[in-house]
């Protein structure tokens, strides 16, 4: 899945690697459904650092960015030893949800998929449209990274 995503306003995706460790992984070595989970929020919190900002200096200026829905599609089993790259795209904003998709590939095949809205919130309180202070860093995330 190199091109571009069809509703993506990202042109070219983050990308996050990452190996299938055995900590990652059920007794027959099959990756615990728990570990997708921690992957994309890395690879997020990875992509927000590469565009600017360092998840510590949002959440020090009392904004947050908190999952609100999740949807994971698994494809094919990622096992233990297997090196995954995550490719991750912004979507179109959605009323106050900002929308993520990640695919995680091995050797280009897609091994899973997952759909992730999030919100802001500032001091505990949803914001209805991105904050002006993180606007230049959200552009960039729109963006991709650029080589």
């Amino acid at each position: 899945m190199n091109g571009k995503l069809p509703n993506s306003v990202t042109p070219q995706p983050w990308r996050l690697e990452k190996r299938v460790l055995p900590q990652h992984t059920d007794h027959a070595g099959v990756m615990w459904h728990g570990a997708y989970v921690a992957w994309l929020e890395e690879a997020r919190v990875e992509a927000l650092a590469s565009a600017g900002l360092d998840y510590s200096v949002m959440t020090g200026m009392g904004m947050e960015m908190p999952v609100v829905s999740l949807r994971l599609q698994y494809r094919r089993a990622l096992r233990h030893g297997d090196c995954v790259t995550l490719e991750s795209r912004c979507l179109p904003p959605s009323g106050v949800r900002w929308p993520w998709h990640c695919s995680l590939l091995v050797q280009r095949q897609l091994m899973a998929e997952a759909e992730v809205d999030l919100v802001f919130l500032r001091e505990g309180r949803l914001l209805r449209r991105e904050p002006p202070a993180l606007a230049e860093v959200m552009q960039a995330l729109r963006r991709g990274p650029q080589n």
